[in-house]
């Protein structure tokens, strides 16, 4: 079983972020899921739920540096990553670093900026480091991007890379709250943002840390071929014209990894993987319907009917 005191502060850490965010228990966990894993999250909803808050929320639940940039269609690369300045008194060219090098990164809007630019972020959310001018310079153990997006229907969007989705553990919406909830909302805010009085509950240390329990989770060999029969099904499905990426299915198993872990088991189960498959694997498969506006909810639905149909081990 994962250690007691671990498990304590992901509970610490969760209930700190459900105190802003709320009735979001389960979007909150998924936000768990990517820190644990050491990957990125990407938050596509209408505007006005919660996403850019959620985001905040996570950053300010960590003693580290939060940094954020708004995309606009003007930004460029190097407003990202950063540049070389001249610098008069030593006459020589200094690196100024960008936003990037930060612990968690909030991307948000992402999908409001050119590609040219979102590609800025293909090397920084892979290979955990920044080139400029042939200097590599790399980013801090602990790099989270949290994306925000609005659906590409809306105006002013821009579709993501595939490339570029390809890079984020989940793609996961906040939703509408309940009417009750959305009554509490008010009210917190009626005198000011609750996430003004919210303090750091763990360090970047703590993470790393949990980060490192979550690689021991046992995966079953049962478990590897199911996630590999789900991957294969969007490979060869008649309705989807691009499949999972082997990348794809690293990042699948890291996130049951994460799920069970943040559960209070060491080891992984079908249920993990059954939860998880909708945010991981969606973003990652193209329809041949593609144009379409409700893409979206066609590939949902395609994933959904592939693990309903998918042989569970026992």
């Amino acid at each position: 079983m994962p250690d007691q005191q671990f498990l304590s502060t992901v509970q610490k850490l969760e209930n700190n972020i459900a105190s802003v965010v709320l009735g979001k228990r389960d979007v909150i966990r998924f936000c768990l899921v990517a820190l644990f894993a050491g990957e990125h999250l990407l938050l596509e909803d209408v505007p006005g739920v919660g996403k850019t808050l959620l985001a905040r929320a996570l950053a300010k639940s960590i003693s580290g540096v939060f940094k954020r940039i708004q995309f606009t269609p003007d930004l460029i690369p190097a407003d990202i990553t950063g540049s070389n300045i001249y610098n008069p008194q030593k006459k020589e060219f200094d690196f100024v670093k960008g936003p990037i090098f930060g612990n968690i990164l909030l991307a948000d809007e992402i999908n409001r900026t050119t590609p040219r630019t979102q590609s800025a972020m293909l090397e920084a959310m892979s290979e955990r480091q920044v080139s400029c001018d042939g200097i590599t310079t790399v980013l801090p153990p602990l790099f989270m991007v949290i994306a925000t997006e609005n659906p590409i229907e809306f105006e002013g969007t821009y579709p993501l890379p595939e490339s570029q989705l390809d890079r984020f553990l989940m793609r996961v919406s906040v939703g509408y709250p309940e009417r009750n909830e959305e009554l509490e909302i008010l009210n917190s805010h009626q005198f000011s943002s609750p996430i003004d009085k919210l303090k750091p509950v763990l360090s970047v240390e703590d993470i790393l840390q949990i980060q490192k329990e979550v690689r021991k989770v046992y995966v079953a060999f049962d478990i590897q071929n199911y996630v590999l029969d789900l991957i294969e099904g969007t490979r060869t499905s008649s309705e989807l014209f691009v499949g999972v990426s082997p990348r794809g299915g690293i990042a699948f198993t890291h996130a049951a990894q994460a799920l069970a872990f943040i559960e209070n088991r060491d080891f992984v189960n079908p249920d993990d993987i059954k939860r998880l498959a909708v945010p991981v694997l969606a973003h990652r498969v193209i329809t041949k319907s593609f144009g379409q506006t409700n893409q979206r909810e066609i590939v949902e639905s395609i994933i959904e009917r592939l693990v309903n149909t998918t042989p569970t081990p026992r």
